[in-house]
């Protein structure tokens, strides 16, 4: 077997492209740190930043498939993923989730002393995430909590104090993220009520969930729109957010209770393209009018 090849089936395994999703946001949150601490822009940390983003999520995203391995061996949607059909093996998959872990504390040490210092309970939360299907319909929210470090992570790898701003956007991402996870979980609704798994749609079905991804993902519309007016950004920010908002809801055109065709569009390929358009035009702006 290849090195590339071996390389490849761990990329698939931790669904690499997806760390786009809040990638953005944590840039975000570094350039709006700068622009309010008024320091140079440090390419370097910027550079730290986007390794523990990448180990982070590799870490939780490695650690789920390898707890919910058996759960995915009974699922016809997941049984061809890579620690059922025995591409990878759970002990090679344990032991990548280990280094991800150990990579993301290590690197957090060269950002400053508080990132390394919060990183054990940052572990903590995205590695909590995979357990809470089990027990409680609210996995959805833990999940987003967990992305939602991004943009308070970024910001204080520059700037070691908490201020209501880059709180804001990690808000927003909270509510994107539940919002759209609870659509892909629609996928899943029949065999998590056979296997005892927890879910908002499988407490509240199929119709009442999407009301709620809908609700979460006005209120990420709502703080998008109130950040940009107590910072007083420009018309790319505006651009940007447009864009975001409206890719956000127009997910919820394509996924209706009695058409589900098109839950995988609406979860990767929208979700993504908002993330890379919003972030590009609110670091543009920032860059522009701030640093």
């Amino acid at each position: 077997m290849s090195v590339f090849s071996s390389v490849n089936k761990f990329f698939s395994l931790v669904k690499f492209a997806h760390t786009v999703f809040a990638l953005p946001f944590a840039f975000i949150g570094f350039f709006l740190a700068h622009a309010q601490s008024g320091t140079p822009v440090d390419y370097t940390i910027l550079l730290f930043i986007l390794l523990c983003m990448v180990f982070a999520r590799t870490t939780a995203m490695a650690f789920n498939r390898y707890l919910d391995r058996s759960i995915d061996a009974k699922n016809p949607r997941t049984i061809k993923r890579e620690i059922p059909s025995g591409k990878i093996s759970p002990q090679a998959a344990l032991v990548f989730t280990l280094a991800s872990a150990l990579a993301f504390v290590v690197t957090a040490f060269f950002i400053n002393a508080l990132c390394f210092y919060l990183s054990p309970i940052a572990l903590l939360v995205i590695l909590g995430y995979s357990y809470t299907k089990r027990f409680t319909p609210l996995c959805h929210l833990v999940l987003g909590l967990g992305l939602s470090l991004a943009p308070i992570g970024a910001y204080l790898a520059i700037d070691p104090h908490f201020v209501i701003e880059p709180i804001l956007f990690s808000i927003a991402v909270l509510f994107w993220v539940s919002g759209f996870d609870i659509i892909y979980s629609l996928q899943d609704i029949e065999f998590d009520k056979s296997q005892n798994l927890r879910s908002i749609p499988v407490m509240f079905g199929i119709k009442n969930s999407l009301i709620i991804s809908a609700l979460f993902h006005l209120i990420t519309a709502v703080i998008i729109v109130y950040s940009g007016m107590i910072l007083e950004l420009g018309v790319l920010y505006w651009i940007g957010a447009s864009v975001f908002i409206l890719l956000l809801f127009y997910q919820h055109l394509i996924v209706r209770p009695s058409d589900l065709s098109r839950v995988n569009q609406a979860f990767a390929t929208l979700n993504g393209m908002a993330s890379v358009a919003f972030g590009i035009f609110v670091c543009v702006e920032i860059l522009l009018n701030w640093i």
